[in-house]
């Protein structure tokens, strides 16, 4: 600022010294604001002023000359609206940088729409499902297993009508009804001792639970093997098929229409298949029969019962039985 104001005192010094010299030489005040194509016509056309007015009035329009051009020099730059503006700009560019800086504070790695926190706490909810998920899986499979091995006791509906009366003969060829086996515990099964393979595995099951019955709760119960194959079957077939299996396995068959009056009576499926001459087969029901005392139906158990199971079975529904 003070190199600027020693500049224009110079210029000014030297504007003076160049007027006083101008005018001592032509006292015309305007000719120096003149250009030389005007400054001819200017004397023409006007009187020549001297003195003190001439030289005042030349003054002062120099005067006026040299400060208007200072003052503009003098101007501050027109950018100031620039500069405030680049000011209000730059605020807010500070002010936007800390906004992006909260934000950030807010937002995820590499771009990512969650933060930090997010992540964690998306992490956790999801282990949180799993787990839970997982551990209602599991309930869900022991109460079904639990249900599975519980037998649980409803209101009775009646007994089902299996069982009734018949007539047929042992193995000892003497002849026996249903009332020959009241007063014990009976497990029956119907099948033919031309099988190759399910009767004799379900009559060594069947003579393997009576032992094990007797030897775990003390009860005694009768194994009956009665024939769907009255063709073939005779009381001698018989007599030697069932002490393959069991000393007190009772052997029972009959004709045509006793068996089929006994297996309709115990609800048992049978019919002939592939038959080759003489060489034929049985397709029957694989059912064992638990029979009360008083010759009244009380379960059955399946192929898909083995020892054990039949064993526990038999000496769960007797007890329960017994509790009736």
């Amino acid at each position: 600022m003070a190199s600027l104001i020693s500049t224009k005192s110079n210029h000014f010094r030297y504007a003076s010294r160049s007027l006083f010299s101008h005018l001592l030489r032509n006292p015309s005040p305007t000719s120096s604001l003149l250009s030389p194509s005007s400054l001819s016509h200017h004397l023409s056309t006007q009187p020549r002023q001297v003195g003190n007015q001439g030289y005042g009035n030349g003054s002062f329009m120099l005067y006026h000359r040299f400060l208007s051009g200072t003052a503009n020099q003098d101007k501050p730059p027109a950018d100031n609206n620039n500069n405030s503006s680049k000011d209000d700009s730059g605020k807010g560019k500070e002010s936007g940088g800390e906004q992006q800086q909260k934000s950030d504070a807010g937002k995820s790695i590499r771009g990512s729409p969650v933060s930090w926190l997010s992540l964690v706490f998306l992490v956790l909810t999801g282990a949180g499902l799993v787990y839970y998920y997982d551990n209602e899986k599991k309930r869900h499979i022991e109460e079904i297993h639990n249900a599975s091995q519980e037998v649980k006791q409803g209101p009775s509906a009646g007994k089902a009508a299996i069982g009734g009366p018949f007539e047929l003969t042992n193995h000892h060829g003497k002849r026996v009804t249903e009332k020959d086996f009241l007063g014990r515990w009976t497990l029956m099964y119907f099948g033919f001792t031309h099988c190759p393979d399910i009767c004799p595995e379900e009559l060594q099951k069947l003579a393997a639970a009576v032992d094990k019955i007797k030897e775990k709760s003390g009860i005694q119960t009768v194994p009956v093997f009665i024939s769907v194959d009255p063709e073939r079957d005779t009381v001698e077939q018989v007599a030697e098929y069932v002490k393959e299996f069991h000393p007190k396995l009772i052997g029972l068959t009959g004709s045509t229409d006793e068996i089929k009056s006994v297996a309709r009576a115990y609800r048992v499926y049978y019919m002939k298949t592939a038959e080759e001459d003489s060489d034929y087969l049985v397709d029957h029901s694989i059912v064992i029969y638990l029979m009360a005392p008083d010759m009244g139906f009380v379960k059955f158990f399946g192929k898909n019962n083995d020892v054990d199971s039949l064993t526990d079975g038999v000496i769960k529904e007797i007890k329960q039985y017994k509790k009736k």
